[in-house]
């Protein structure tokens, strides 16, 4: 019996990820940025003048997916870049006014997503869904360091029973 993918969570889940994607690509148009460039405007708004790879640690990207935003910010104006004082070889990246101004478009487009996502959906189970998906970036990244010796199929259809762990991780998140 095969894996019937279409019937997954984790096939939702991408789904779910590319459409929300698409959909804040439209919001971030409209303000002239690109997907993940707000990002970077973000992290620099919360604390100003990190290098390269502070920002690349941040967001949870590679160093030179950052780079290119910043190159493309910084061709916008948005933000500039400085060479460190304690160390010659590393850049600091800074907000320039226009990126400070462009932070409250940024804001805007978020709300406007997180609305549209989140529509239908009560309070209680928006609280639930949001701890539900910590625990599977928790899964997720911590699978990515384990052993990947065992080749056990999981059935869709079945939910798993949650350890004693696991739903006590769900409760505390």
């Amino acid at each position: 019996m095969g894996f019937n993918h279409n019937k997954s969570v984790t096939f939702r889940l991408a789904q779910a990820s590319k459409a929300m994607r698409a959909r804040s690509g439209s919001h971030l148009m409209r303000i002239g940025l690109h997907p993940g460039q707000e990002l970077v405007l973000k992290v620099l708004s919360d604390a100003d003048g990190r290098t390269m790879s502070q920002l690349a640690l941040a967001m949870g990207v590679q160093p030179p997916t950052v780079t290119k935003m910043v190159t493309r910010l910084s061709a916008q104006g948005y933000v500039r870049r400085e060479t460190s004082a304690e160390d010659g070889r590393q850049a600091r990246v800074f907000l320039n006014e226009a990126g400070r101004e462009l932070i409250q478009s940024v804001d805007k487009a978020w709300k406007r997503l997180e609305r549209e996502a989140m529509a239908g959906l009560a309070e209680k189970e928006r609280k639930k869904l949001k701890k539900l998906l910590k625990q599977v970036e928790k899964n997720l990244s911590i699978s990515s360091t384990l052993d990947d010796d065992t080749d056990e199929e999981a059935d869709p259809e079945t939910p798993d029973v949650p350890t004693v762990s696991s739903v006590r991780d769900l409760e505390t998140a």
